[in-house]
């Protein structure tokens, strides 16, 4: 129950009250001293070349996106607010321009979701995983010297 490395408190019990009234107890840290332990596994990893790629990897896809696509929803909102003639405009009978920009940032929405999940398992998951595995490895060792 210790060994695992996020636990210091329980999950449920936050502003609960233990059946007396009063709020319940906060549960202690673990008594035994840490000195570093799995922390440093998980900084070490972090530090290393692999992570780093990883993190690469995510941020050149995730960045452009979020501009591209930011860009067009605020152009479709202000468009929509500046040039109210312009989005009134029709394109096929009853459907006008405003009509098939939002659509359109429906279906971004779904094709950025999609390049998303695509980009993570080509490029991304592999890694992660490995990393993953290292990282549980190092801690599994870790585990096994401090008993």
């Amino acid at each position: 129950m210790y060994g695992d490395p996020w636990y210091d408190a329980l999950a449920s019990g936050w502003g609960e009250v233990d059946g007396t009234g009063a709020p319940a107890p906060v549960v202690p840290p673990a008594s035994r001293e840490r000195t570093g332990g799995a922390s440093e596994v998980y900084l070490e990893v972090q530090r290393s070349e692999a992570f780093q790629e990883v993190r690469s990897r995510y941020r050149r896809f995730v960045i452009p996106a979020l501009v591209l696509f930011l860009t067009w929803y605020v152009g479709y909102v202000v468009t929509a607010q500046t040039a109210p003639g312009l989005m009134a405009r029709p394109v096929a009978g009853s459907v006008n321009v405003a009509m098939v920009a939002g659509i359109g940032q429906f279906l971004t929405t779904f094709l950025l979701t999609w390049a998303y999940a695509r980009h993570a398992r080509l490029r991304r998951d592999r890694a992660a995983l490995d990393l993953r595995w290292d990282t549980q490895e190092l801690t599994r060792r870790l585990r096994g010297a401090e008993r």
